[in-house]
């Protein structure tokens, strides 16, 4: 029998935010040991959809057309001058991705595996062609 996580079962419950953090935090705790040991400070949120202030800030218009965001300087830009600055912030949006799964096909955890590397890929300052290589070393 497919689950909802499989993005089969369509006519089951939509995961809650709980169950988007599980596959993000599963996704973090299969990261390369060089990328999990700067990720401690990082916090990880997932919320049901971006904020106003957050869609002007990026030009958008609907929050449904956000499903990831990442707060903070990349690593590489960092100093001792940063102290006191808010804690570096990954955000997942819920709403938005679940519409994305829907609309796609993709299986739910592939899609918040997607979404939460490249958002972890912003902190490090990677290439998309870095993400995606991240991407496949935290694969099934």
């Amino acid at each position: 029998m497919a689950t909802a996580m499989s993005g089969q079962d369509v006519f089951g419950a939509a995961p809650d935010a709980d169950a988007i953090e599980g596959i993000a935090r599963d996704t973090i705790a299969r990261l390369p040991q060089a990328f999990a040991a700067h990720l401690g400070d990082v916090l990880l949120l997932v919320e049901e959809e971006a904020d106003a202030e957050t869609l002007a800030a990026l030009g958008l218009e609907h929050p449904l057309d956000l499903t990831g965001l990442y707060h903070g300087r990349p690593l590489g830009e960092k100093s001792s001058m940063d102290s006191g600055t808010m804690p570096d912030r990954i955000h997942l949006y819920r709403q938005a991705i679940l519409v994305e799964w829907v609309e796609t096909g993709v299986r739910l955890d592939d899609l918040v595996r997607h979404v939460t590397v490249h958002e972890i890929g912003h902190h490090f300052g990677l290439s998309d062609d870095d993400m995606h290589a991240l991407e496949d070393a935290v694969a099934d």
